[in-house]
């Protein structure tokens, strides 16, 4: 196998949500395959500790905070980030919160929050980068799904809506793009070791039901997403779009 086709070097990546957790993991996978990196997200502090490593390993990094929600935020950092890099060769869009309640307990104000952080986010980062992706004729856009996308669990309405959207999102912009060199894919991951479960990592009976639902008897670990987003990324996956890679230790074979 042509090892060249995984090689990230000359591509520059930006990453949602890149200050911890799966996006931070990602974003040094991209670096570590060659890719310069924009780190986006609001968490200053975790951010330039993330800049810092990417830079140790000899790649090109700089942070910048941005308001997945606001779209002149957006755009102000996506001007900020191609003045600093030149290009934008893949998007990461990862940025994402949940509320998990009821159907009959969630708020308004609750859902709005997750479908638009979580939807609406991905689409507004998408119109500002591709445009500039389709001038240049190539570009990745990978999209954070899970497997709740496609599988059911209590209590995780808005979460789950919000990515099954993401899922035919990203479908939708593969097709509109798949004649002008842009591939769009979702990655589809189960419970990673994280910070941002940790209240369900510390929760016996819950961190005992999602070892055994999944086949593999475990949770992800967040280095194990390298693969698949590295594999997303580059030109090994040229003829590959519009699919959702679940990385999920087996748990939607059920």
């Amino acid at each position: 196998m042509n090892q060249e086709l995984f090689d990230l070097s000359g591509r520059v990546a930006l990453v949602t949500g890149a200050s911890k957790g799966l996006g931070k993991s990602m974003a040094l996978a991209l670096a570590e395959a060659g890719a310069d990196v924009a780190l986006f997200a609001r968490d200053v502090e975790n951010l330039k500790v993330v800049k810092e490593t990417i830079e140790g390993l000899g790649r090109k990094a700089e942070f910048f905070v941005a308001d997945v929600l606001s779209k002149s935020s957006i755009e102000a950092a996506i001007k900020k980030a191609l003045d600093t890099f030149g290009q934008l060769d893949i998007l990461v869009n990862n940025a994402g919160v949940n509320v998990r309640k009821p159907v009959l307990e969630i708020s308004p104000e609750e859902w709005d929050f997750v479908i638009n952080t979580n939807l609406k986010g991905y689409l507004l980062m998408a119109q500002a980068v591709v445009p500039h992706m389709l001038s240049r004729g190539r570009g990745k856009v990978i999209n954070m799904a899970s497997i709740l996308g496609s599988v059911a669990l209590a209590s995780q309405v808005a979460y789950a809506s919000s990515k099954g959207g993401v899922i035919q999102m990203t479908k939708v912009m593969a097709l509109e793009w798949a004649t002008q060199g842009i591939q769009v894919n979702a990655i589809g991951p189960t419970y990673f070791e994280t910070p941002l479960v940790a209240q369900l990592r510390n929760d016996p009976e819950r961190y005992s039901f999602i070892v055994d639902r999944t086949p593999m008897g475990r949770w992800g670990q967040p280095e194990e997403l390298a693969g698949v987003v590295v594999f997303l990324a580059s030109r090994a996956s040229d003829f590959v779009t519009g699919q959702t890679i679940f990385v999920d230790g087996g748990w939607t074979i059920w």
